[in-house]
């Protein structure tokens, strides 16, 4: 399981969670958001894992977790506001924004695959280059469809949001790409 945390609008990480039949595996790099909210990989992405025994790992009726990690004995409480979670332990509060695999992409979609202020086409999750449906030069409108990119096992289509000219295109079909990696540049229509 991917998915992006954020803890107290502070610091972001992307997580990858496997699970086997005595641990969850639990993989983190920290990852920085730019100006325009698109979360990219820190420079050094540096991935960190530990592992938790499942034996160590309850979760009460009540709904408190309880977990021994690194010889240390945790009581979460946790409470969940949509994609927000409160998490209290050891006399310390954090919040916890989860962003998951389908809201990843929806946000690609949507908001962050769009002509941004800037007039850059930037990627809002990691993905692969399905197809390029315009060429530099070429006039669009808004809605066009721009490119194709699959990311989690589907294809987005990511359309203009304005009208503009495309100036340049970074990528190529069949390049891998990550979350921020700048697509296509644009520049304004002459009047």
């Amino acid at each position: 399981m991917y998915f992006e945390a954020k803890i107290n609008d502070e610091s972001a990480y992307k997580v990858i969670v496997e699970e086997n039949r005595s641990a969850w595996v639990v993989k983190y790099c920290k990852i920085e958001t730019q100006k325009d909210g698109t979360l990219v990989p820190d420079q050094e992405e540096i991935w960190v894992e530990r592992v938790f025994d499942r034996r160590y790992f309850t979760v009460a009726k009540d709904g408190h977790i309880s977990l021994l990690m690194d010889n240390v004995s945790y009581i979460l409480d946790t409470v969940k506001y949509g994609t927000d979670y409160e998490v209290y332990t050891r006399g310390s509060h954090r919040t916890v924004s989860i962003v998951n695999d389908e809201i990843l992409l929806r946000e690609s979609i949507r908001g962050r695959g769009g002509i941004g202020a800037q007039g850059n086409l930037k990627a809002g999750m990691p993905g692969k280059i399905v197809n390029i449906l315009v060429k530099e030069g070429d006039r669009v409108n808004p809605d066009d469809p721009l490119l194709i990119m699959e990311a989690m096992k589907m294809e987005n289509e990511m359309r203009a949001s304005k009208e503009a000219i495309v100036d340049r295109i970074f990528v190529k079909v069949g390049d891998n790409v990550e979350t921020g990696a700048q697509l296509i540049s644009f520049k304004d229509v002459p009047k």
